[in-house]
């Protein structure tokens, strides 16, 4: 069973949307690459115009998927880094999507759907939005989302969220840079539309190459820090720490940090 849905208008408008639902879409590792694949092919499809990437259920996408990161946990360190590498290249491959992608956020939108918000090219949100760096209550790192994150929000909004853990809401991400604006649940559709139309209206090729242009000369990250946002993880998930946070989430108990 596929955990993303395609929905395409007669415009070349494509909705990608995360269904697994009952997880508040958390990023598996199966979910994880569905979104990588459908993203590659969307971008080398000439007929599609823009992409909207959206969840279904209550959440955008809950963060990193807490069954993963506990088998994460028992690997070793090989396959820890090509688990980190998987979440690192999808990230990677929306943010280069040749297409305009926009994110349509609403519910929960913790560590790892931060990061997917941030590889959009625009984000809006319903005002009732969470949003949140929750790994370090684990005892894990924002890590390989971290370098879209930081080209997004820039050092000085990002030091505000990226290590407390603490959950903000819509109108905070707008100021931090993580949204573009947050409007009422009911007008979130129609706020979404409102940024595709203008699209519609240029050159699918000059969108393609003005998106290029701005990534090159931007903050885009560079291959040698996702390289090392993927050492910081895998290096996080060997730490004690790490395995005290996540054994005392499923014993569901609080860790001995908390407070």
């Amino acid at each position: 069973m596929s955990l993303v849905r395609i929905d395409r208008d007669a415009r070349g408008v494509v909705t990608l949307w995360l269904t697994r639902a009952e997880k508040h879409n958390a990023l598996s590792a199966e979910l994880i690459d569905e979104i990588h694949a459908a993203i590659e092919r969307l971008g080398a499809d000439e007929a599609v115009r823009v992409v909207v990437l959206a969840g279904e259920g209550k959440s955008f996408c809950a963060g990193g998927d807490l069954g993963w990161m506990q088998e994460q946990m028992a690997a070793d360190g090989e396959t820890r880094a090509a688990e980190a590498w998987r979440l690192a290249e999808m990230l990677g491959a929306v943010n280069a999507c040749p297409k305009p992608v926009i994110g349509r956020i609403h519910g929960n939108a913790f560590g790892g759907g931060v990061g997917m918000a941030c590889v959009c090219d625009l984000a809006v949100a319903a005002e009732g939005a969470k949003f949140g760096f929750t790994e370090t209550r684990l005892g894990l790192i924002p890590a390989t989302i971290g370098p879209y994150v930081l080209a997004r929000m820039g050092e000085a909004m990002a030091r505000r969220v990226f290590m407390s853990a603490r959950i903000f809401g819509a109108a905070e991400a707008v100021r931090l840079g993580v949204v573009a604006e947050a409007v009422p649940e009911e007008a979130l559709d129609a706020a979404v539309e409102r940024q595709v139309r203008p699209y519609l209206d240029c050159a699918p090729g000059a969108v393609a190459e003005a998106k290029a242009l701005a990534l090159r000369l931007g903050a885009a990250p560079s291959e040698a820090e996702v390289e090392a946002s993927v050492a910081a993880l895998v290096r996080r998930w060997e730490s004690a720490e790490a395995g005290e946070g996540i054994a005392a989430f499923f014993d569901k108990r609080r860790a001995p940090w908390m407070g």
